[in-house]
């Protein structure tokens, strides 16, 4: 196993760290719920930066590295839920987009072809993982603020526009 796709399995086993620590109500502990959050993103870009700088991309790596992503930011956000920061819509509409996106990606498998991550999904996961640790910092409920509402709905649009514009690039897996 190479380094990116260690990296990633580090990405998946911060994930039940930051749901505890997030469960501990010490201002300690939010910083440092929020820190190894910001680790896990960290190795997000470690991954691929070495993946592409070494040649070490891997069909697991293909694999487990949105998975790592997609389940670091939904294990986050519904615990950020659970502490009433994040409203239960947009993590559906988030869910929602990364289930469909994953569909159209499995379509593509069963036809031989692999569906890369395009700019607008990499900005919406940076934006994804900006904003939650922002929330695991400030503790702050997205919708309370001005700069909240920008946040919240410069999300629910970023996930929203990258899910379609996923389908519209790739129209011809799902054409009749």
């Amino acid at each position: 196993m190479n380094w990116p796709n260690r990296l990633s399995l580090i990405r998946v086993f911060c994930i039940p760290l930051i749901t505890v620590l997030l469960y501990i109500p010490s201002p300690a502990i939010k910083w440092i719920s929020a820190a190894v959050f910001a680790l896990a993103c960290i190795t997000d870009f470690l991954d691929g930066f070495l993946a592409r700088k070494n040649n070490w991309v891997t069909d697991f790596g293909k694999f487990i590295d949105p998975v790592a992503d997609k389940l670091l930011v939904l294990s986050t956000l519904i615990m950020l839920m659970h502490l009433q920061l994040v409203p239960a819509w947009l993590l559906i509409l988030i869910l929602a987009r990364e289930l469909s996106v994953d569909g159209l990606r499995l379509v593509a498998m069963t036809k031989g072809q692999v569906i890369a991550a395009g700019p607008l999904g990499k900005i919406k996961t940076f934006s994804q993982m900006v904003i939650i640790l922002g929330l695991l910092i400030l503790r702050i409920p997205l919708f309370s603020t001005w700069y909240g509402i920008v946040a919240g709905i410069w999300i629910a649009g970023i996930t929203l526009f990258s899910g379609l514009d996923y389908f519209r690039r790739n129209l011809s897996l799902i054409r009749p």
